[in-house]
């Protein structure tokens, strides 16, 4: 695929990938994260230029939207320190992009990594919250974050027991910003580019929708809707590593 450059996918490439957008939106604005795993590996099974670039650009809007809308309770402090982390991570993700022989390979570290950021996801590990801990999970969203555009699960288990009053706004402006540090990073190394932020805006409707939608469905994005979404990525994940393997 190269966006208006060149050729669109099929029209039920376009409309799937919309209707998983939407519902990414409504998890992303309902918990200040989860947009990334929930729409990811959903879409590299449907197209595979559709990651990492493309993801990271929609992961900026969501959660730009989310950070602006209730600004005032975001805690720049924190924002800062997961930011460092994430820059480090973020680089070191860079070079094994850089050094991968084929996108094959890209398939399977990138399933492989969704399939980890799950398990961190639906086993709620927690971990103390201090800012050497909140570091250290930043730059384990760079990691996968700049990858596989999968970033939160590392941060879920610093703020597992925050309130989601500032945890929401804080997280939405750290994964705001950092979309736009892993697709800077992408984009030296040739991985990210303009045709990206094109396809990006051709699901801006399907993001506006989710995230209009996530005001009136977010007393009802319980456990049960997270799981069902993530439990559609873990084997959007597995069809990835078996079609890179075999």
């Amino acid at each position: 695929m190269e966006g208006l450059f060149g050729a669109l996918p099929p029209f039920w490439i376009l409309a799937a990938a919309s209707l998983v957008i939407v519902c990414g939106a409504i998890i992303q604005s309902s918990i200040g994260m989860g947009f990334g795993l929930t729409v990811a590996p959903i879409l590299a099974v449907l197209d595979q230029d559709l990651v990492p670039g493309p993801i990271l650009v929609m992961g900026f809007l969501t959660a730009g939207a989310g950070a602006l809308r209730e600004w005032r309770h975001v805690i720049a402090g924190e924002v800062a320190t997961a930011l460092a982390g994430r820059l480090v991570g973020g680089f070191l993700a860079t070079w094994v992009i850089t050094i991968l022989p084929d996108r094959s390979t890209f398939s399977l570290i990138f399933g492989l990594s969704i399939l980890a950021m799950l398990l961190l996801a639906i086993a709620g590990w927690r971990m103390p919250f201090t800012m050497a801990n909140l570091a250290a999970m930043g730059w384990v969203s760079g990691l996968t974050g700049t990858i596989t555009s999968v970033g939160a699960p590392p941060l879920a288990m610093v703020y597992q027991d925050r309130t989601a009053l500032t945890a929401r706004p804080t997280l939405n402006a750290f994964f705001s910003l950092g979309c736009v540090m892993s697709f800077a990073l992408l984009a030296l190394a040739g991985w990210a580019g303009t045709d990206d932020v094109v396809v990006a805006l051709l699901f801006l409707p399907a993001m506006v929708l989710g995230l209009n939608l996530a005001r009136i469905v977010r007393p009802y994005v319980d456990h049960r809707f997270r799981l069902a979404m993530w439990s559609l990525s873990g084997i959007a994940a597995l069809f990835l590593i078996g079609r890179a393997i075999f």
